[in-house]
């Protein structure tokens, strides 16, 4: 789930997603275009796929001032791995996540009326975009990621992967409940043509 990205700490500058918008200025119209790659932070994953701890996260991004703050907008593009939801195989790819955020000013009428839940705010020239681009990513996995669309998942009975099942694996049993049942009333049947062939036999000879 996305975490609480609003909750600030105070901000390390050195940290691979805290960014120094000081030579952006506070002028609207502003704006500086910035593409990087950082490691990605750990825990960026849901239940079956995910972005490796470390796997570089690449982003590119224009940084606008306007009246209120800075408005940062652009993608980040990250690997994937995880498993199918189906048959439990691999899954690679890539995802883009799309990313537009006001950061605030401090001293702004946005900071003034509203609350910390409800946008991000700069640190004197700082901003922390690490918690908006997790959520960014964490929003584009899949929730239920598949090899190819058409995986047929696993076999019920065995486990083995359908597409490695030749086309005639089966697992039907017979029910002995019905086996035994069925064998007396063949038997039945048996008797009873035996009884009419002796009785043709008998009425041929009278």
């Amino acid at each position: 789930m996305p975490v609480n990205r609003k909750t600030q700490a105070r901000l390390d500058p050195r940290a691979p997603l805290v960014l120094d918008t000081h030579e952006l200025g506070r002028r609207p119209g502003s704006m500086r275009r910035l593409s990087f790659s950082v490691p990605a932070p750990e825990g960026l994953r849901l239940e079956l796929v995910g972005v490796p701890a470390r796997a570089p996260l690449l982003l590119d991004l224009r940084l606008e001032s306007v009246m209120e703050g800075v408005l940062v907008s652009g993608a980040v593009t990250a690997s994937v791995v995880g498993e199918c939801a189906r048959c439990l195989g691999p899954v690679g790819g890539e995802v883009v996540a799309e990313i537009q955020e006001l950061f605030a000013y401090p001293d702004s009428s946005t900071e003034e009326t509203t609350s910390q839940d409800e946008v991000s705010r700069l640190e004197g020239d700082y901003l922390d975009l690490e918690p908006v681009a997790r959520d960014a990513v964490l929003l584009v996995l899949p929730l239920i990621p598949l090899c190819r669309e058409d995986c047929l998942g696993l076999c019920g009975t065995c486990g083995e992967r359908w597409d490695t099942l030749p086309p005639e694996h089966s697992h039907y049993q017979a029910d002995l409940r019905w086996a035994a049942l069925q064998a007396a009333s063949e038997d039945r049947a048996e008797r009873g043509s035996e009884r009419d062939e002796y009785s043709r036999d008998n009425s041929q000879e009278s």
